[in-house]
């Protein structure tokens, strides 16, 4: 990995991300390219991380990986255009767009090319992120692992068998964290209507669910255990479980997730 040219065309948030991610284990800055239509972005990321910057066919002919971190709604446009910009025969491509399929990726760029398309998650901003991966039959091994290296700068990832799958890790972890989020949200508010000070109660929120997830990240053991570990009989937490269960909680979440996936496939055709 640190000896390809790796070239972003979108600067957004999860590219600047992953540069920066990239940068932290190791990748030379000279290796790093972006492109972006807004300039102010480019130039604000060249001078903060140090890496090179141009026109999409400048930062595309110079490129070993090409990683598309551009809206889906223009992914075509863009796609189209690296057509003739692209030096590289063996260039790996990765695309973080959410619903856009290889085979589409495959028409706009015309050609059989190495694409690996994966669902990234907003943690990853901060270094936390899961990442599912899916790669076509273009893919050799080295490119699998190249991408799996890439993407690993800014948390976990996870390959997956079938294209399909991306659809539900999109319902999964690509959406999760607004789902945690409506979580603390509810306790913060709960905690407040019961007399506790606001900004004590969203201190406490944040803090739980951080505690709980590098709990069960930590542990050897799975969470319906560390739930178990923590419910004494009769006491506190078993009474808030048994509102949750009363209330179809589980049901509650298995529908949201199945809505959301619902709605990735829609979108990817």
């Amino acid at each position: 990995m640190k000896n390809s040219h790796i070239a972003f065309i979108g600067a957004g948030n999860m590219a600047n991300s992953l540069i920066r991610g990239l940068l932290a284990k190791g990748v030379p800055a000279t290796n790093l390219h972006a492109t972006d239509i807004d300039t102010n972005k480019l130039t604000e990321i060249k001078n903060e991380c140090g890496i090179q910057i141009g026109s999409t066919a400048e930062v595309a002919a110079v490129a070993d990986v090409i990683v598309l971190a551009v809206k889906p709604q223009v992914m075509a446009t863009v796609c189209e255009g690296l057509r003739s910009d692209i030096k590289n025969p063996g260039c790996l491509i990765i695309s973080i767009a959410a619903g856009i399929p290889v085979a589409s990726l495959q028409t706009w760029l015309g050609g059989s090319r190495a694409i690996v398309r994966c669902m990234p998650n907003t943690p990853a901003l901060v270094g936390e992120g899961a990442t599912g991966l899916f790669a076509n039959t273009q893919c050799s091994a080295d490119d699998i692992a190249l991408a799996g290296d890439i993407l690993s700068a800014v948390g976990i990832t996870c390959w997956l068998r079938s294209e399909n799958d991306i659809d539900t890790v999109t319902a999964l972890s690509g959406s999760g964290p607004a789902y945690f989020f409506l979580m603390m949200e509810a306790m913060e508010k709960a905690a407040i209507a019961l007399g506790l000070d606001a900004g004590v109660a969203r201190r406490l929120s944040i803090q739980t669910a951080l505690g709980a997830g590098r709990l069960a990240a930590t542990s050897d053991v799975a969470p319906d255990e560390l739930r178990r570990q923590v419910t004494s009989p009769g006491g506190t937490t078993e009474q808030a479980l048994l509102s949750f269960q009363r209330d179809g909680f589980e049901r509650i979440v298995a529908s949201a997730i199945e809505a959301a996936q619902q709605r990735a496939a829609q979108l990817a055709k």
